[in-house]
């Protein structure tokens, strides 16, 4: 009997990571009829998770994220590597291919130390590194101070619960896959837009590997890759950086594509906001939208947005 597994899956080792590619190897199983002895979990420490005492984009960005899985795939130590889509670099090397993206989760934040962000107490301090969620925060109450807050779920909740600030931010996706769905106050889609392609899993194998990516691809959600395709694709038209405040939310509206972005200075004191209609696939859709944007933002917002 051939003991040896049928893919190797890389991951990162924090929890959520682990819980996400658990979620990766029981569809794969699923759709294949596997054994779970068939997907190997190889777990890797990430460059970002060491470093959890400077905001991501001060040390490298979202790369840290992906950078010792993306070389455990190119030295073949791996077969496929799973991640939180929105962690995962907009351009991305032409050796590696999005073989899956999972059927998306619930997509919203939710805010923790209040009921709501007009329920924040006058001149709260509230822990996020996110530039999207310090902006968005600030636009809707400039009297609120945003401190550093980075970490893993579990390390974030025990700042939160040591005084460290009155509220925090976490993704409604990853709380739910850590079975802890009932924290929290989940923030409207529609009022505070959530980041680029939140609540998707997405799973890269080399491009070249069309064994491992015919596997990968019976557990693709086409609706979910649409969405969030179209996503990352305002991203590259916006030339944005880790330190740009980009929130963006696109849902599959019949036939349609329904998006809604807005940009940010990092200080929230200009927003600029749109929306846009188009087909899966089209390209040109969020590019539009991209340019919309920005002839409609001012010089010092635009300069946070790279080539503009």
């Amino acid at each position: 009997m051939d003991d040896t597994p049928k893919i190797r899956l890389g991951t990162r080792r924090s929890p959520l990571a682990m819980a996400q590619a658990q979620e990766a190897r029981a569809r794969l199983c699923a759709a294949h009829g596997w054994a779970e002895g068939d997907v190997e979990l190889v777990p890797v420490e990430a460059s970002g998770d060491k470093v959890q005492d400077r905001p991501l984009a001060e040390i490298g960005g979202k790369a840290l994220w992906t950078r010792e899985l993306d070389l455990w795939l190119r030295d073949g130590q791996i077969d496929a590597a799973v991640h939180s889509l929105k962690d995962v670099e907009t351009i991305r090397p032409v050796e590696l291919t999005i073989a899956a993206v999972l059927p998306r989760a619930d997509k919203r934040d939710v805010l923790l130390g209040a009921a709501s962000i007009h329920a924040l107490p006058q001149g709260a301090v509230v822990g996020t590194s996110a530039p999207r969620r310090a902006a968005q925060l600030l636009h809707a109450r400039p009297d609120c101070r945003v401190v550093p807050f980075r970490g893993n779920v579990a390390t974030r909740l025990a700042k939160l619960a040591a005084g460290e600030a009155h509220a925090t931010f976490l993704a409604a996706a990853g709380l739910q896959r850590l079975g802890q769905d009932g924290a929290g106050h989940p923030l409207a889609a529609d009022a505070w837009l959530p980041a680029p392609a939140q609540a998707a899993i997405a799973i890269e194998c080399r491009a070249q590997d069309r064994e491992t990516g015919a596997r990968l691809a019976a557990i693709d959600h086409g609706p979910s890759r649409a969405e969030v395709m179209a996503e990352r694709a305002l991203l590259a038209a916006l030339g944005g950086s880790c330190h740009s405040p980009i929130a963006l939310l696109c849902d599959l509206d019949g036939a349609a594509l329904a998006m809604r972005a807005a940009i940010y200075t990092p200080d929230g004191a200009e927003k600029v906001a749109g929306e846009a209609r188009f087909a899966p696939g089209d390209a040109e859709g969020p590019a539009r939208l991209a340019a919309e944007l920005l002839g409609r933002a001012s010089a010092a917002l635009r300069a946070h947005f790279a080539g503009r």
